[in-house]
């Protein structure tokens, strides 16, 4: 049987890949990520090649492994600008302020890849996701809880952040960090694994 490999630190994408009780183990990618400049390349297609570059030092790591290298690159998209993770409160403070009342995208660039053949398949998600009107006291309060400081675009769906969302448009796993409908589309039908039937192997 093939290993899944997944080529993340994120424990948001770990706790997602354990909810479909797939058997893996977390191999965390050395890619040096400011090889891609995200100034000169589109945000979908900016996650994708993320994805790629991570997927592919991992592969580089275990040669001939029977494995599949699951991996994902997750980012904030407004009004033009692509928001990564704040660096420090008044990052947070300037993300959360320019988000506030507004919609913005989330994209997720995933990347599948066979090490032994080194065939992989990049696709991405996106899901619009509209927040409140947020008071300055609103976003210090939140900033305060240090929740922002590890997630793109500076706030969780999943936990306090999902208090600063009005509503969202797609997939909320997306908005996680993996759309884990879109993987196992591509995990069945370009590398004929299947979630629901390993599981009965």
């Amino acid at each position: 049987m093939r290993k899944i490999i997944l080529a993340s630190k994120s424990p948001r994408r770990k706790e997602l890949l354990e909810g479909l009780n797939i058997d893996f183990e977390v191999v965390v990618s050395d890619a040096d990520e400011e090889k891609i400049n995200k100034d000169t390349v589109p945000a979908d297609m900016y996650v994708q090649e993320l994805a790629l570059l991570k997927a592919t030092a991992v592969a580089n790591e275990l040669k001939n492994k029977n494995a599949l290298i699951i991996s994902a690159d997750t980012i904030v998209y407004n009004d033009g600008e692509i928001l990564g993770k704040p660096k420090n409160e008044d990052e947070a403070r300037d993300m959360l302020k320019s988000l506030s009342g507004k919609k913005h995208s989330v994209y997720t660039g995933i990347c599948v890849m066979n090490v032994k053949t080194m065939f992989s398949v990049c696709t991405k998600e996106k899901t619009d996701v509209y927040f409140k009107e947020l008071s300055d006291k609103r976003i210090d309060d939140y900033i305060k809880t240090k929740e922002p400081f590890d997630k793109a675009g500076g706030y969780g769906i999943q936990a306090l952040g999902s208090l600063l969302v009005e509503k969202i448009d797609g997939d909320y796993f997306n908005v996680v960090g993996l759309p884990i409908g879109k993987l196992c589309e591509v995990l069945e039908k370009e590398f004929d694994y299947d979630v629901i039937r390993e599981k009965n192997i």
